[in-house]
């Protein structure tokens, strides 16, 4: 048998092998699921005597719209056609929250939908409160759309982000300071349009994203010809070059965090970097 052969049949049984864990999964996820709940949780009727608690699986059938044979069938990991109503109507039918439903998802096989995923203030509240803490480093934190939601004193001092509710990409490339603060700005905008169009295609049922695009080309020649070159960049670390004051220049490893699921919204972190002898100060 030759090298060839022999890796892909390994392949072969590893894709099988991860198959079949991810179904023995999405078994006990919808068993687990299916337990929690009451049938008044739920606005059904309660009447007789139940072995086991929780919801029977015809229950789970009747409020998602689904016959029992077919919720059996998908609790049971077997290979059906799942589609995307059926998973949203499964989801609604056992009341799962943001983070079960994008997980049913991903056991069933598919990708979660791209939904609006707003942040508590509770949640914007720690945001801040760690960007602050990561002083004298910048950081800052943007929605979906790159807008400002938080930034500290040295993220609005070296890196030119704005206050609050500004547009992060809207004030790169329309305030001129900019390209003084980075020596290499063409290079700094090139990656910002890359990631930007990235996260577009994520949400491509969402049209602001084309509306701030358009309103980027028509206010930066450099946007237009960046966005028409069709740029794609990941979020993976890179160094920036800044220029702190004239004649100094320093770097940054420029960090981003997802902070939800399809990544929204951003924390952006910089972590200082040597560069050739010099520091940021």
């Amino acid at each position: 048998m030759s090298s060839c052969v022999a890796w892909g049949q390994e392949e072969t049984r590893n894709v099988r092998d991860a198959d079949r864990e991810r179904r023995a999964a999405l078994r006990h996820f919808l068993r687990s699921r299916r337990a929690r709940l009451s049938p008044g949780d739920v606005g059904l009727r309660v009447g007789g005597r139940r072995n086991t608690p929780g919801l029977r699986r015809e229950e789970v059938a009747v409020l998602a719209g689904v016959s029992a044979s077919w919720y059996t069938w998908l609790e049971q990991g077997r290979e059906i056609k799942v589609s995307e109503d059926v998973l949203e109507a499964v989801s609604k039918a056992l009341n799962l929250d943001r983070t079960e439903h994008a997980h049913l998802y991903l056991l069933a096989g598919m990708n979660p939908p791209a939904a609006r995923q707003e942040m508590s203030p509770e949640e914007l509240c720690r945001l801040r409160l760690a960007v602050e803490v990561w002083q004298p480093a910048p950081a800052f934190v943007v929605d979906r759309y790159w807008n400002v939601l938080a930034s500290n004193a040295p993220a609005r001092a070296l890196l030119g982000v704005q206050e609050a509710g500004s547009n992060y990409l809207w004030s790169f490339f329309t305030d001129g300071r900019n390209r003084n603060r980075y020596p290499h700005w063409l290079d700094v905008a090139s990656r910002l349009v890359g990631q930007f169009r990235v996260q577009a295609v994520r949400f491509l049922d969402d049209p602001n994203f084309e509306h701030l695009a358009r309103r980027l080309c028509s206010a930066s020649k450099d946007f237009d010809r960046l966005w028409a070159g069709h740029e794609t960049r990941g979020s993976g670390i890179a160094t920036v070059e800044v220029r702190p004051a004239p004649g100094r220049r320093g770097a940054f490893h420029h960090v981003v965090m997802g902070l939800h699921q399809r990544s929204e919204p951003l924390l952006m972190l910089y972590l200082p970097a040597q560069i050739a002898g010099d520091r940021v100060g």
